[in-house]
Formats: structure tokens, C-alpha cells, sequence
């Protein structure tokens, strides 16, 4: 894995929304189009904003979630409404993950069906990570991580119930599986402070991804991953 440090989050900011910037132009350029999944979360925010303030033909970007509670769009809890708010100043196309107005039992219909849209690989896919390891909402102990997190599995989507919920966001999740992350043109993974470091470290020499999901990501992305860190 490529791990590069920043002195500071604002530089770390800077320097991941310049470089999907880049990917977004590339993109369109070879292929009129870019398309990428985004993390939600207090730490991308500020990089989808910087990213927002570049000059790019966003009528050819698609973004969509990583991952999305299980919650109307206009919920302060969506992944969509945060990444709708970070780049209010632009016109990407946004794709969901949820139905607008989330009823009954969760289900994997809507995400499959923007999935079904997005054929191709994302041109870049942002990833953050919890202080327990898991990454988009992968969580630890969920009932169907292990498929999940299958490198070669067929499921593009699946629903997460975290045990337990967390208490600042006690919901259900859809979430992307490691398989269609994975096969991203570009991976970053964003992490700030020592702890979610030791985290990754932890992670990575216990290889165990029942324990630490994050370290299926490690383990079949290497190189390919993009880690960026700042205090």
C-alpha cells in the first residue's frame, strides 16, 4: 500500500481533491464521462469542497455514495444530502444508494439499479475508516460481512445492519461490497489522527477482516491503495 503523510488536514485536503480533479478531467476526456463513489463522513467533506471549486465539466460527473444510511435524502443522517450540501456550488449528477423516502424493510433495489447504470469501473472511489476498522459501512460482526467482502463475490450492493448501532447513527446501511470498490480505476483512503493509524497498522498484521474489514481492502487492493494521513 502507498501511505503519504500530510503536516496537516488542509494539506491533505488540497492535495486529494487536486488529484480527483485531475481524474475527473482524464475521464472525460477519454471516456466523456467520469463517475465517482465518495465517502460520507466529517473527514472527505472538506475535500469535496475544495473539489467543488475546480473549473470541470461537471455535467459529465456522476457521484455517488459509498455507502448510505437507511433514511430520507432530506435526513441531516444521508450520505447523499451531505455530499449534495458539500457541492451546492456545482452540477455533478447525483446517483442514490436509498429510495428518497425509505420504507419498510431495507433492500438493495435502488443501489442496484444506479449500479446497473454505472457500468464501468468508478474513475476514482473515496474511502474513510471507523476507529473500529471498518470501512464504507463494512462494519465488524454485521451479519453478511464475510460476503461482503469477498474479493471475487457477484454482489455489487448489499444491506448492513451494524451490532451494535452506533449510537450517533442507529440505522441500517446499503453499502457498495469490497468487489465493486475495489475494481475502481483509482483508490484513496483518507485517515486522520494516531489512533486510526494504529488502527490500519493493527489491521494490517492481523490480516483477520471479521475482526478489521478494513483489512480485506489491504490485502486485495495493495498497491492499488492510495492511503492518505494527517494528524
Amino acid at each position: 500500500m502507498q501511505m503519504i503523510e500530510h503536516p496537516d488536514f488542509d494539506s491533505l485536503s488540497t492535495t486529494v481533491a487536486r488529484t480527483l480533479a485531475r481524474t475527473c478531467a482524464e475521464a472525460v476526456e477519454a471516456r466523456n464521462a467520469a463517475a465517482l463513489a465518495l465517502a460520507g463522513g466529517s473527514t472527505p467533506m472538506p475535500v469535496y469542497r475544495h473539489l467543488a471549486e475546480t473549473e470541470l465539466d461537471w455535467s459529465r460527473i456522476v457521484l455517488l455514495p459509498g455507502d448510505d444510511r437507511w433514511v430520507a435524502h432530506d435526513d441531516r443522517a444521508c450520505n447523499l444530502r451531505a455530499m449534495r450540501e458539500a457541492f451546492s456550488g456545482v452540477e455533478p449528477k447525483f446517483r442514490p444508494l436509498t429510495p428518497e423516502q425509505p420504507e419498510g424493510a431495507p433492500d438493495t433495489a435502488v443501489a442496484e439499479a444506479t449500479l446497473a447504470e454505472l457500468r464501468e469501473p468508478f474513475d476514482a472511489c473515496v474511502l474513510g475508516m471507523g476507529a473500529d476498522g471498518h470501512f464504507a459501512s463494512l462494519f465488524p460482526g454485521a451479519e453478511g460481512l464475510a460476503e461482503a467482502l469477498d474479493p471475487a463475490g457477484s454482489a455489487q450492493a448489499v444491506v448492513i445492519h451494524p451490532s451494535p448501532l452506533p449510537a450517533d447513527a442507529p440505522f441500517a446501511r446499503i453499502s457498495l461490497t469490497l468487489s465493486r470498490i475495489a475494481a475502481s480505476r483509482r483508490l484513496l483512503l483518507l485517515i486522520r489522527g494516531e489512533e486510526k493509524r494504529k488502527v490500519l497498522h493493527d489491521a494490517r498484521t492481523s490480516a483477520d477482516p471479521q475482526r478489521y474489514p478494513i483489512a480485506a481492502l489491504l490485502q486485495h487492493a495493495g498497491n492499488a491503495l492510495e492511503i492518505h494521513w494527517s494528524p
